[in-house]
């Protein structure tokens, strides 16, 4: 007769196979620490606020001048004096932009007493910004960026397409020491403070802007809205100016 055996059961205390390894910051016991490396958040950095010391080299890519010379903004800040100021603006010769390139026109003098260069910034043809320039006798150069690199940079660049209009200032040293958005008076306003507090009294008005807060937040609400507008007229101007250069053209065949 033959003796059945009874299968022998593994230990329950046998060893199991080691689990694989996961690569994911992931930390189930704690959701917090679930978030992305602080690396990750280094490169998702948006734009540069007051007070950051920027890294010069190849910040904000080359640009060109409105006569064609390749430039960048390290080179701008080593050939001024104590900082560099650019203005952004959405279009040359819109009427918005006509307004603030003409502020500045107006308060040259006074806002680079301290040493300040100050530059128009968009994202213009060198050939549209020669004409602004010429036809509003502008006393400054106008910086051309059509890949829109260093408007992005420096935090100016309007999603999906487009140029925020604002002003940045930094130092010589690479400090930035502004970078607001706003309407044409508003971005003049803006270096005009910046002058003043170093100790040297800009003069003048600019625009409309009366020294009492109430007032100057009154004219900040009005001036965001005709910003907005003229936003809206230099998108239709962009149109208009590329019919009539299509118009140039077959004029010219």
């Amino acid at each position: 007769m033959v003796e059945l055996r009874k299968r022998r059961e593994a230990p329950s205390d046998a060893p199991q196979p080691p689990q694989k390894k996961s690569n994911s910051y992931t930390n189930e016991s704690d959701p917090s620490k679930a978030a992305t490396p602080a690396a990750d958040a280094a490169k998702t950095k948006q734009k540069p606020v007051v007070g950051d010391i920027l890294s010069l080299d190849g910040f904000g890519g080359e640009i060109e001048t409105h006569d064609g010379e390749t430039t960048n903004l390290k080179k701008l800040l080593d050939e001024s004096a104590s900082g560099v100021v650019l203005f952004t603006y959405p279009k040359a010769s819109t009427p918005g932009c006509t307004t603030q390139a003409c502020l500045f026109r107006d308060e040259f003098s006074p806002l680079t007493a301290t040493g300040y260069s100050i530059f128009g910034l968009s994202s213009d043809s060198p050939k549209s910004n020669t004409t602004f320039k010429t036809k509003q006798n502008l006393p400054y150069t106008l910086l051309c960026d059509p890949n829109a690199t260093l408007i992005a940079a420096i935090g100016m660049r309007k999603a999906p397409k487009g140029t925020v209009r604002g002003v940045f200032v930094v130092s010589k040293a690479g400090r930035v020491e502004a970078i607001e958005p706003g309407g044409p008076a508003a971005t003049v306003e803006v270096v005009r403070r910046l002058v003043e507090s170093s100790g040297v009294q800009s003069g003048g008005k600019v625009g409309n802007v009366v020294e009492t807060k109430d007032t100057q937040d009154e004219g900040d609400k009005a001036e965001t809205k005709l910003a907005s507008e003229d936003d809206t007229a230099e998108v239709q101007a962009d149109v208009a100016a590329e019919v009539a250069d299509t118009a140039e053209k077959l004029d010219g065949v």
